[in-house]
């Protein structure tokens, strides 16, 4: 291989080292590979002979899940710890966050039969409003929605429990594979159901309440950015929708700003919101004006 070429690369790269994580405890960053498989394995522990081994008899059930979860305990285990090291700036605190990491691990472990309850009423919400979805069974498999929704909740979960960068990197995982983007920081309520989803952005504190039904290209994002003295965007200001309970928001609509949209309103397909909305309304495009003109006429 040419050598100035790679003297070259080796160069930018400790230059981008120094950048992004020269001060970090460790240099060994979580692996997307990695995450995606254990996203695979939570999967088959959430759904049960859905996903994974699909191949165990009902009285086996315990011995499943058991060993699945052990091998998640210890291969997530270590993806947090490398997010906490990766965000570390004190070299001596490797074998703190490795402690910290089998912590966390275990204590998002025990969370995962609350996850498991609300996704349960994903997915029969899912089937019960969609008529081309034929069983709950066709919605675990085939819905671009449960898939990106059950990625969300275990991201917040992880975000939650203050595990850095993890969280959006299953999201980001979720956006690629269904078009559906979610910040993981976004709290969503039981019963939520995305219908063919491509295109859809939920911003990072946006708030969702229960039974929302959301089509595809609908945006929930910020107007502006609060900035801070140097110009610079103030983080984790309160700046995207709050959508109360029993909202149906219709394709293509753009709601901007800390605006409430409230219980049981509908908006329509295209809209651009940038007001709250008081619960029951129906906001719907204005109906364009019809002209007719006769050989020139009005012209």
């Amino acid at each position: 291989m040419d050598e100035e070429l790679v003297r070259k690369l080796s160069r930018h790269t400790g230059e981008l080292m120094r950048v992004t994580h020269a001060e970090a405890c460790s240099n060994q960053l979580p692996s997307p590979r990695v995450l995606s498989d254990v996203l695979d394995q939570l999967r088959s522990v959430l759904f049960p002979g859905y996903f994974g081994a699909t191949d165990w008899e009902p009285e086996s059930l315990g011995d499943h899940l058991g060993g699945t979860l052990d091998r998640v305990n210890r291969t997530l285990a270590d993806q947090i710890r490398r997010g906490l090291c990766f965000t570390c700036a004190n070299p001596d605190r490797r074998e703190i966050c490795a402690t910290e990491a089998d912590q966390l691990c275990r204590d998002f472990l025990a969370r995962l039969p609350d996850i498991q309850q609300l996704l349960v009423k994903d997915v029969q919400t899912a089937y019960e409003s969609d008529p081309a979805t034929t069983s709950p069974a066709e919605a675990i498999f085939c819905s671009p929605g449960v898939s990106a929704i059950t990625d969300y909740r275990i991201a917040h979960a992880l975000l939650d429990l203050g595990i850095p960068l993890l969280p959006r990197m299953i999201t980001e995982h979720a956006h690629r594979l269904t078009g559906i983007d979610i910040h993981p920081g976004a709290k969503i309520g039981e019963s939520l159901f995305i219908d063919h989803g491509t295109g859809v952005v939920v911003g990072e504190t946006s708030v969702i309440g229960d039974r929302v039904r959301i089509y595809q290209g609908v945006t929930l994002g910020a107007k502006s950015f609060p900035l801070d003295a140097d110009g610079k965007p103030i983080k984790g200001k309160p700046r995207h929708p709050i959508v109360e309970d029993d909202v149906v928001i219709y394709s293509g609509a753009t709601i901007l700003g800390r605006v409430t949209v409230g219980r049981g309103a509908v908006i329509g397909g295209n809209v651009w919101l940038t007001r709250s909305v008081a619960p029951g309304t129906v906001v719907t495009q204005q109906t364009p004006d019809q002209e007719a003109f006769c050989e020139g006429g009005g012209i």
